[in-house]
């Protein structure tokens, strides 16, 4: 998910992290389910610190493992808190999260329309609605259970990288016609880590 302009950006992996290539809509790897995490798949560690580092290089706010090409339940945010009015708290949500599972609220949900961007998608940004509020259960790079929730823009993050995990990008999401000019205006010629 893209950022809005958040400067001040912190880590929750000791390693040093590469940035890698962000892969973009149409490839195969963003739509199609991602594969559980164990506690044997190897390089998880240095796989997050890698995410990490790709999201602050792209000025985004959260990226799950497809999008950087590698089929994972897992995804890595650092996502501004936002309070009821929508305003920022200045503090920040930042995790990692291994397996993660969903959870929106019972019964009839509020829904928020606005804008969404993704780093896989270069550029446009789009209306959708989603969940005002949304928790994540999963795990921890110890394998220590987390729980993650929130509202707002952390909230609406906490879908996008759940989605893309399930094989959804923001924009399948879009009407047919929303879609198409979305995808239109993106610049897939354009990548989303600088050079270097």
């Amino acid at each position: 998910m893209t950022s809005g302009g958040q400067t001040e950006r912190g880590s929750t992996s000791q390693r040093v992290g590469q940035v890698r290539p962000i892969t973009h809509y149409g490839e195969d790897v963003l739509h199609r389910p991602c594969a559980e995490v164990t506690r044997e798949t190897p390089d998880l560690e240095q796989l997050v610190a890698d995410m990490f580092a790709s999201m602050y290089a792209a000025h985004g706010v959260g990226l799950a493992a497809n999008q950087v090409g590698v089929a994972l339940r897992v995804f890595v945010m650092d996502c501004p808190e936002e309070d009821n009015d929508g305003e920022s708290t200045g503090r920040s949500v930042v995790a990692t999260l291994i397996n993660p599972v969903l959870h929106l609220p019972d019964g009839p949900r509020d829904l928020v329309e606005r804008t969404e961007g993704c780093l896989s998608v270069p550029g446009p940004t789009a209306m959708l609605a989603r969940a005002s509020e949304a928790h994540v259960h999963g795990f921890d790079l110890n394998w220590e259970p987390v729980t993650v929730g929130g509202a707002g823009l952390v909230a609406r993050c906490l879908q996008h990288e759940c989605d893309h995990l399930d094989g959804t990008v923001y924009v399948d999401r879009l009407a047919k016609r929303a879609r198409k000019a979305t995808l239109a205006d993106a610049d897939f010629s354009r990548s989303e880590t600088p050079a270097g």
